[in-house]
């Protein structure tokens, strides 16, 4: 079912006929011209979404304390994210890793950032790696030179 779209003006003009449609839908998508969009969803639809990425976050790491649990990972990854291929074995288990404790961090603590910007991070480890050139110039050996002191951004 997708999820249906009304202006920030339509929920305050008519805040009962939204409240209606989020009664059938569990979630309406609320556009704002001054501002990031809002969704409104029924206190159980969010209970149910929080309980599945529980659900998910602990059957993943109970998947890779086995080996053939961790394989079986390993093997669905390419599926779920098919520019893992770019990665070595040694990068694909750090991913994983990193995933089952950003997704941890998302049922637990309700922090979903991580989880996004893990994705986002290695996604892009793999379009560097999938262009020779680029990883070859992204690589290669600095010179012997002292730029000084990195700043903290």
């Amino acid at each position: 079912m997708s999820t249906p779209t009304v202006a920030f003006s339509e929920l305050s003009k008519n805040s009962k006929r939204v409240a209606e449609t989020l009664d059938r839908t569990q979630r309406v998508h609320v556009t704002r011209r001054d501002g990031e969009d809002l969704y409104l969803t029924t206190a159980r639809h969010d209970q149910q979404r929080e309980e599945t990425a529980d659900i998910t976050a602990r059957l993943l790491a109970a998947l890779v304390r086995s080996d053939a649990g961790e394989r079986a990972i390993l093997r669905a990854l390419p599926s779920v994210f098919p520019w893992v291929r770019h990665l070595n074995a040694e990068e694909s288990q750090e991913f994983v890793a990193e995933l089952i404790n950003a997704t941890h961090d998302a049922a637990q603590l309700n922090v979903h950032g991580n989880l996004h910007r893990l994705v986002v991070e290695w996604r892009a480890t793999a379009r560097i790696l999938a262009d020779p050139e680029l990883t070859a110039q992204l690589t290669r050996p600095w010179p012997d030179e002292d730029h000084g002191e990195v700043t903290a951004p």
